[in-house]
């Protein structure tokens, strides 16, 4: 079978089963973004994603802004204290 063939007959399964065409790697960085934003432990998502070094993983997280606010917040109490 050719390449190209294969490919439009998998576009086109996932196509009429209703799923999101979206390659693994994208899949992994998503998985790896979600655990971070739930407060799992970078080692962990490492493990779970099977990196050799926390570099990779990383690069595979990103940071939202609600983690941004969070750590801002964390920032201003940090010195002083809640009030």
């Amino acid at each position: 079978m050719e390449r190209t063939e294969d490919w439009k007959q998998r576009t086109s399964i996932l196509k009429q089963a209703g799923v999101l065409d979206a390659r693994v790697h994208d899949a992994g960085r998503t998985a790896a973004t979600l655990l971070i934003e739930q407060g799992v432990h970078i080692r962990v998502v490492q493990e779970v994603l099977g990196h050799t070094r926390v570099t990779a993983t990383e690069r595979y997280t990103h940071v939202a802004p609600l983690q941004m606010k969070d750590a801002s917040n964390r920032m201003d109490e940090a010195p002083w204290g809640t009030p």
